[in-house]
């Protein structure tokens, strides 16, 4: 079974119209996922991530203050492109509890995957500092969950957003149980993700992907890089940062990919899961700001983890 976690205080984070990571990028998600392709879904909501969870990867007075600066009315800045409307600490909340409450479901063996529909996205959110428009770093709280709360030792963290997720990195490369592998445009926002770059523990993988790269080069940097990576390392978990904005009808970035990559990453993914980690893997939406392309891609990326699950029984 794949469950499908989202909720809908995360419509009520809200940068603007004309922002980027605005409402409706979740409402195209989640009409694709209408479909009666996805009638097999297990829909649950989102809970609310408890304090505690997210301070497990950040700095408790960072949550606490995050959590005071959302507005009352209007909206507030925290950097040039991240801000805070009503309702969005509780979105972000909601965005950080749906992953928490994903690895709980799949290391109690209720499903092998899950995908957490929610907003706003995590993977540039570092320990101290919002940013990228990210508040919470969700998949970080989900894989500090499965270690703290379920004693898995190896985890891994699989970004394929095409801008490198410098908080997760961040967050990882000081914990040598957990791998993080990003394929993303370089160079691009926020400048870092360098090929060269392992961590003090070698624990960071970088597949740096040039401007107008297409699916054949996206692939190539999986099956040469990422894939070996995950195999040596043998994960008990795999998270997945979904962002579908490497795209080639992204507004935001340069890279040339079809909806069919992303079905194809999250198949190779789900049998890596299904050799080491008996097949649990937890996905959240990160980027993606072409609706259609968007929608499309992340419709096509549960069909996956859904043909994964059945796989993987």
């Amino acid at each position: 079974m794949t469950i499908l976690f989202t909720h809908e205080d995360c419509l009520d984070h809200n940068p603007g119209d004309e922002h980027p990571e605005r409402p409706a990028r979740l409402k195209a998600i989640l009409s694709a996922l209408d479909h009666a392709d996805f009638a097999g879904l297990e829909r649950r909501a989102a809970p609310l991530a408890e304090r505690a969870d997210i301070a497990l990867v950040h700095a408790a007075d960072f949550v606490d203050a995050i959590l005071a600066a959302a507005p009352k009315h209007g909206r507030v800045m925290i950097d040039s492109d991240t801000l805070l409307s009503p309702g969005s600490d509780r979105a972000a909340l909601r965005a950080a509890g749906a992953v928490v409450a994903a690895v709980e479901a799949v290391c109690a063996g209720e499903a092998k995957t899950a995908f957490c529909a929610v907003r706003p996205p995590g993977h540039h959110a570092e320990p101290e500092r919002a940013m990228g428009f990210c508040l919470f770093n969700s998949i970080a709280v989900g894989a500090a969950v499965a270690v703290n709360r379920h004693g898995l030792s190896r985890i891994a963290i699989i970004d394929f957003d095409v801008h490198h997720g410098n908080g997760t990195e961040a967050i990882t490369e000081g914990r040598p149980g957990w791998l993080y592998a990003s394929s993303h445009q370089w160079p691009l926002y926020p400048g870092t993700g360098a090929a060269q770059h392992r961590g003090p523990h070698g624990n960071i993988v970088n597949a740096t992907l040039p401007p107008g790269a297409d699916s054949a080069r996206f692939r190539s940097a999986f099956e040469e890089r990422i894939l070996p990576a995950l195999d040596n390392f043998r994960p008990e978990l795999l998270l997945i940062s979904a962002g579908f904005d490497a795209h080639r009808s992204d507004p935001l970035a340069g890279l040339d990919l079809e909806t069919e990559d992303f079905a194809w990453v999250t198949s190779a993914l789900g049998d890596v899961a299904a050799r080491h980690a008996r097949g649990r893997v937890v996905s959240a939406l990160e980027g993606g700001y072409d609706l259609q392309a968007l929608a499309d891609s992340a419709a096509a990326h549960v069909r996956a983890l859904m043909a994964s699950e059945t796989k993987a029984r």
